[in-house]
């Protein structure tokens, strides 16, 4: 049982959640291996996301890799700031409490959330939704 709403959390909403783990957990092995690939040409720094010496992506040289990451896998490219809405629109089609969204999209206010990222998915929507989860597990 949550202690803020009273009722058991659905597994839905930490789906997500689950995602950026496992996400940021392939980041930290990719990460590892290229400090060791590196030796004495890593820079040390807390951040996630470095170059293969370890310092700081330039980002226009990010968003360039963005691009091909979008070429390759086949999909429209993007600004990297559109990958926002399109996570708060798949949150919400998800059924995610908008507090949650709030959280993940590190928004200050709910009306940011609600209004400028958010559209009501149609039941279409949900059922692509639930064709591309059953996809990703296998």
């Amino acid at each position: 049982m949550s202690s803020s709403t009273g009722r058991r959390p659905r597994r839905r909403t930490r789906r997500p959640l689950c995602l950026c783990i496992a996400a940021l957990r392939d980041r930290q092995r990719i990460q590892e291996k290229a400090r060791q690939d590196a030796g004495k040409r890593w820079k040390h720094s807390d951040l996630v996301f470095t170059t293969k010496n370890g310092t700081p992506i330039e980002p226009r040289n990010f968003y360039r890799s963005f691009e091909r990451y979008c070429e390759r896998a086949g999909v429209p490219r993007i600004r990297v700031h559109d990958t926002r809405h399109t996570c708060a629109s798949l949150l919400a089609a998800l059924d995610v409490h908008p507090r949650v969204a709030m959280r993940i999209l590190r928004h200050s206010q709910i009306s940011v959330t609600m209004n400028v990222y958010t559209q009501v998915p149609s039941p279409e929507t949900r059922k692509a939704l639930g064709r591309l989860n059953q996809s990703l597990d296998g």
